[in-house]
């Protein structure tokens, strides 16, 4: 070995404790920010839903606080807010998950159920399938005309160009409005394999409790996953896409992500990415490093290797994990290995990332007086 161990444990350290200035100083900092910017996010969106609700009560506002935090609330980036609008009467229709559009699923009308009986009668296709496209064509509109309905329309204007139903506020961020339907207490096929059985963590017990937390069902254009090399099957998926629904395990995750420095190690990373890994294309979202933590957990699953002391190597392992998914122009989703989450993302935006990545991390190892400058 080159350096002493003793070298070593210093300089592990010193990034330790210049890890703890940066979480306290910037990461607050960054909170203090998103939460006044919350605050106006949640005022516009109850405003464009109370709009919307008068036009169409089958749409609620579901955006309740909580323990200091706004269930349905996501925050993607200082600059990117999303709320989720849970609707009800799902038991009508029966989940389908046969893997056509790759992280999707459909949701079929019951059997013996007649299409004129169900509460979202329009947005049923011919085959008996909830059309996500339909759904969210509507609620585009009906948003729309509740930003012209507004006390803050001067401040307001629907992002075009996208399917999406996204609001910008103040020219300065956004706010991506999506319907979503829960799903408790049940678990995906195309998840079943997790997890591993030949891995430690997260251990049987807390297995158990994620999954009994569910997913959700969120409308989604999610043509990008519609792309098969086999023409039959592309054709196949392109023909299902609208009407599928994308799932998302944001609970589940949360849940895993609760022991020890492994919610620090995000907040911190998140904070990095904002200063370092905002570029064009948006190759390193906070959803990729949050997955990336998932990941790191797998490869560190005793509670030990999470304790403050230890924050520099897991923060330095997942950096580089990163940095080799970026080159490798892949990273699969940590429930749902099949979905690539770079998929859609350019080449060169991937190529940025992994360049911009590496010199990140490696001014955190040689130059720990480097987080002060950032």
């Amino acid at each position: 070995m080159l350096v002493p161990n003793d070298g070593v444990s210093n300089g592990q350290g010193k990034l330790v404790a210049a890890l703890e200035q940066f979480y306290t100083e910037q990461v607050t900092k960054r909170r203090m920010i998103v939460g006044k910017r919350v605050e106006e996010v949640v005022q516009v969106a109850h405003d464009l839903m109370k709009h919307v609700e008068a036009q169409e009560p089958r749409c609620l506002s579901t955006l309740t606080q909580s323990g200091g935090r706004w269930e349905g609330l996501h925050i993607n980036s200082p600059n990117e807010y999303q709320i989720t609008i849970y609707l009800n009467q799902m038991g009508e229709f029966n989940l389908v998950d046969d893997g056509t559009v790759p992280g999707s699923a459909v949701l079929k009308l019951s059997d013996g159920r007649k299409r004129s009986m169900s509460l979202w009668v329009e947005f049923i296709t011919a085959s008996g399938y909830l059309s996500s496209r339909k759904m969210r064509a509507r609620f585009q509109t009906l948003v729309a005309q509740s930003v012209e309905k507004s006390q803050y329309r001067d401040q307001l204007r629907m992002v075009g160009g996208t399917s999406e139903v996204r609001v910008r506020i103040r020219d300065t961020y956004t706010l991506d409005m999506v319907l979503a339907f829960k799903c408790y207490g049940i678990w995906p096929r195309s998840a079943a394999h997790w997890p591993e059985l030949s891995l430690p963590w997260p251990g049987v017990e807390l297995a158990a409790e994620v999954k009994m937390s569910g997913f959700t069902l969120v409308s989604r254009d999610c043509s990008h996953l519609a792309r098969e090399k086999d023409k039959d099957k592309q054709e196949a998926a392109i023909t299902a896409e609208g009407d599928t629904w994308v799932m998302i395990f944001s609970e589940a995750e949360d849940r895993l992500l609760t022991s020890g420095c492994r919610k620090k190690c995000l907040s911190i990373l998140k904070t990095l990415r904002d200063r370092h890994l905002d570029l064009p294309g948006n190759p390193v979202s906070s959803f990729v490093l949050k997955t990336l933590v998932l990941y790191e957990c797998e490869k560190h699953p005793h509670e030990w290797e999470w304790d403050v002391i230890s924050m520099g190597d897991r923060i330095n392992g997942i950096l580089l994990q990163l940095i080799s998914c970026l080159l490798c122009r892949r990273c699969p989703h940590y429930f749902l290995p099949q979905v690539d989450l770079f998929r859609g993302v350019p080449r060169q935006s991937l190529t940025q990332g992994a360049s911009q990545a590496w010199r990140l991390t490696r001014d955190l190892l040689t130059r720990t007086e480097y987080l002060q400058q950032c």
